[in-house]
């Protein structure tokens, strides 16, 4: 039963739930880590983590990539950055960290025109990793760059902004229909961010097969006003997913959860709410593959009119590899290390040993 509020005379608003008011209430037998199984399967692909990286120049450095894949999990390009804009990648992320207060560098940086063929070479680069290769453009460009990135070798697609609709409505060109966008491409799209129910079946029907919940690290609750409840959200589009796998007779989309994740505990509660896997930023900055060497920014910070997003540090002494970031050990107790350590000893507590099945933990709002 959804829970509405009167704020005031005739004005209704809804109730949610962020994850930091709910808590896992384990009920069954326990188990032992070693046998909890943390394996994603979305398409034709398979990973042994259900993290993927948020596609941010401040952690997807070719190596950040490549070595995220080696781990078990999924690295994301942000094909709209500094990638296919400068020659000097690392030159030009030295600039970025050298002067994090001031947001104008990174503008300037993203001003610079945008080559095809130098994003293609690095995302070639890749691709012969023998890595699965995941992209992410923008509703605005997804017209015009999700060919050039296939064709360089993309074989995962996200069509991302802090917030999608199914259809991309703009005076200045022709509305971007998603479902018959979807339709023309040969690669799997994961499309979002959503906040709802209904936008996401919309996603869903649209040919998505995996619709992310949330916008990630931004700025948007004192810019836009925006600010999302993610436990509530995350179980909003897990229904949608459940109505829209009835519907269509089996057909499952993944629900992959996206938002300024601080603590392994945080990733934990996503899946437990419904997420299918999680894009995870901050935690994984101290990582010393990571490109803004212990800074962290969203992709949207970028923007030249109007940011929303910031520069957030990683408060430890030194960047360690991402290996000791995602599977420990940890020297520390308060989530930040270990994170696949963590999700399988939770899972492992509350007596689950795959992921799907710890969708349907117990839960209690604090």
């Amino acid at each position: 039963m959804r829970d509405y509020v009167e704020i005031g005379i005739g004005r209704e608003a809804r109730r949610g739930y962020g994850l930091r008011e709910i808590s896992l209430v384990p009920n069954r037998r326990t188990r032992s880590s070693k046998d909890v199984d943390t394996t994603w399967n979305i398409d034709a692909y398979s990973f042994d983590i259900p993290l993927a990286s948020h596609p941010t120049d401040a952690l997807a450095t070719p190596e950040f990539v490549i070595e995220m894949g080696k781990q078990g999990g999924l690295g994301v390009i942000n094909a709209e950055g500094l990638w296919g804009r400068h020659a000097d990648l690392e030159g030009a992320l030295e600039k970025v960290y050298a002067d994090p207060e001031d947001l104008s560098v990174l503008q300037k940086l993203h001003a610079a025109e945008l080559d095809h063929e130098l994003l293609s070479e690095r995302i070639a680069q890749v691709r012969d990793s023998g890595c699965t290769v995941a992209v992410r453009v923008s509703p605005q460009h997804a017209r015009d760059l999700a060919p050039v990135v296939i064709k360089a070798g993309a074989e995962i697609l996200f069509i991302q902004g802090t917030l999608l609709s199914a259809e991309y409505v703009s005076a200045d060109g022709e509305p971007l229909n998603l479902k018959d966008f979807i339709g023309s491409l040969e690669v799997p799209v994961i499309a979002g961010g959503v906040t709802d129910y209904t936008t996401a079946l919309h996603l869903m029907r649209a040919g998505a097969a995996g619709v992310i919940v949330g916008s990630g690290f931004t700025t948007n609750e004192v810019t836009v006003g925006i600010d999302t409840p993610l436990a509530t959200a995350i179980a909003d589009v897990a229904a949608a997913r459940r109505d829209y796998l009835d519907e269509t007779g089996g057909r499952y989309v993944h629900v992959i959860a996206d938002a300024a994740f601080d603590f392994s505990a945080d990733i934990i509660k996503a899946i437990a709410c419904g997420a299918d896997a999680v894009m995870v930023g901050l935690l994984l900055a101290s990582a010393e593959e990571a490109g803004g060497k212990g800074w962290f920014w969203p992709s949207v910070a970028a923007h030249p009119r109007f940011p929303r997003g910031h520069f957030e540090h990683v408060a430890r002494e030194q960047q360690v590899p991402l290996e000791q970031v995602l599977f420990g050990p940890s020297t520390e107790s308060f989530g930040q290390l270990n994170l696949v350590g963590a999700l399988k000893r939770a899972m492992a507590k509350c007596g689950y040993t795959n992921l799907k099945a710890f969708q349907k933990v117990g839960l209690s709002v604090q």
